[in-house]
């Protein structure tokens, strides 16, 4: 057996339950290959090729659920949180790498390498973590876009939430143009979430060296709990779990030689990709914690904490109409962009874990319905500001689904077995490990924090 093909040949040998994938379950079948690459050429076409997944996955770090902690971080503290933001980044360009080489490698997107490694109780105990994360991410993308609704067009929080379902047609509508298609838009759309920022930036006029700094780590972050409770909120809300899932999955649209030559040069360029990609959303996470700093707390306006409370303080502090339109702008292209690839998500982990099709409508009408249903309620109940604990509340669900992704996600790829010759090296299975228990202990304080705070 050639080692570098781990998932052909003798099962034993192997690793995986199944020696090989069948056709007709290959990830995401509808699009799996369909995206041609050169066998030889310039860098820039190699890099043109690969170029999409990673931004379809860079998508979740810059989503709803990222700019409530981001706004807080820096109305709050200013400029010093920006060291967190880089290093929950990193954390995430490495989490995503690991990711593209675990589908590229086995031809297993992650929920099938689960279902494929694990005892079905295990399997089934993944699949619902998963899905409560993808609800938990849906509920942050309705509550996000029908903000954003609200603030372009007045459009009522419930009314919103309700228009939200109806992404089902333009998720459909989007794949039956081909899956480059659905790249282009997403790319088009964080183009305008950048371009919307770069603009923010430039009005508020930050001081480069405060900004600068602010990326240097503070042992204040560690001292201070409330500085420290916001820090942990930051990595949660940054690590997705659903995006390892999706990465997985979406690398294998892209028709490469099925040697270990072709896997090696796809490899490299699907990290290329995501990490340039997720620097965009460095830049964007970075950009609305910078904003807030420059304009919030440099004003005195320390307790911004809400999406609807920035919005309205943005343009009277800068002086300029259009502050608080880019921002809403911004608001609703990241949440239109979260559904999409969220969908795609909820897709593959469904198929993934339980062989389970469904059409994209009746899935995406689920999953929505799931998560509209709490927004109009609690919308009714208590009002604009209720949403606001809702969105906090979503974050948390995520933080306690992520390491059901990560500890798999690091075992298989450390695994010779499974990985044959791709297998990560000795050092990085030890950062890659370091990195999952720091996620894991960040995330189960927070949760121990939230407890408290709720009690």
């Amino acid at each position: 057996m050639n080692e570098s093909t781990p998932s052909i040949g003798d099962p034993a040998r192997s690793g995986w339950r199944l020696a090989e994938v069948g056709e007709a379950e290959r990830s995401l079948p509808e699009v799996y290959a369909s995206v041609p690459v050169p066998r030889r050429g310039s860098w820039l076409r190699s890099l043109l090729a690969f170029t999409g997944p990673g931004y379809m996955v860079s998508v979740g770090y810059m989503d709803p659920g990222n700019w409530a902690t981001d706004i807080a971080g820096g109305s709050k503290f200013g400029y010093t949180l920006l060291s967190v933001i880089m290093i929950s980044n990193l954390m995430a360009i490495l989490l995503q790498a690991l990711s593209a080489r675990l589908g590229i490698v086995t031809g297993r997107d992650l929920a099938q390498a689960c279902r494929d490694a694990y005892s079905k109780p295990v399997g089934v105990m993944l699949w619902i973590a998963c899905e409560l994360a993808i609800i938990a991410c849906d509920l942050a993308e309705v509550i996000g876009t029908a903000v954003a609704l609200k603030l372009l067009f007045g459009i009522p929080l419930v009314v919103g939430a309700i228009i939200t379902a109806l992404d089902a047609v333009l998720l459909l509508f989007l794949m039956s143009k081909g899956f480059r298609f659905l790249e282009a838009v997403i790319i088009a759309m964080l183009a305008v979430i950048g371009i919307c920022f770069a603009t923010e930036i430039v009005l508020s006029a930050p001081q480069i060296s405060s900004v600068l700094g602010g990326f240097v780590p503070s042992k204040e972050i560690v001292s201070n709990p409330e500085m420290l409770y916001i820090a942990i909120g930051i990595i949660g809300a940054t690590v997705m779990p659903h995006n390892l899932y999706l990465h997985s999955s979406i690398v294998q649209t892209r028709a490469i030689e099925q040697t270990e030559a072709g896997k090696r040069h796809a490899v490299r360029w699907a990290t290329v990709d995501s990490t340039v990609a997720l620097m965009l959303a460095l830049f964007v996470n970075a950009a609305i914690l910078i904003v807030s700093a420059a304009v919030f707390h440099a004003k005195g306006q320390t307790g911004v904490e809400g999406i609807e409370q920035a919005y309205a303080l943005l343009s009277p502090l800068l002086g300029v109409g259009i502050a608080s339109v880019l921002f809403a702008v911004a608001l609703l292209a990241s949440g239109l962009n979260s559904t999409v690839t969220a969908t795609l998500a909820g897709q593959i982990v469904m198929e993934g874990f339980l062989r389970l099709r469904l059409p994209h409508w009746a899935r995406r009408l689920v999953t929505r319905g799931i998560a509209v249903v709490p927004v109009v309620v609690v919308t009714a109940l208590y009002g604009d500001s209720g949403t606001t604990e809702l969105l906090i509340l979503s974050q948390v669900i995520l933080s306690m689904q992520l390491p059901f992704a990560v500890i798999p996600l690091v075992q298989f790829v450390s695994d010779k077995r499974r990985m044959g010759n791709f297998v990560i090296s000795r050092p990085v299975a030890i950062l890659s490990w370091t990195v999952a228990a720091i996620i894991v202990v960040l995330n189960l304080k927070l949760l121990f924090d939230t407890a408290i705070g709720m009690g």
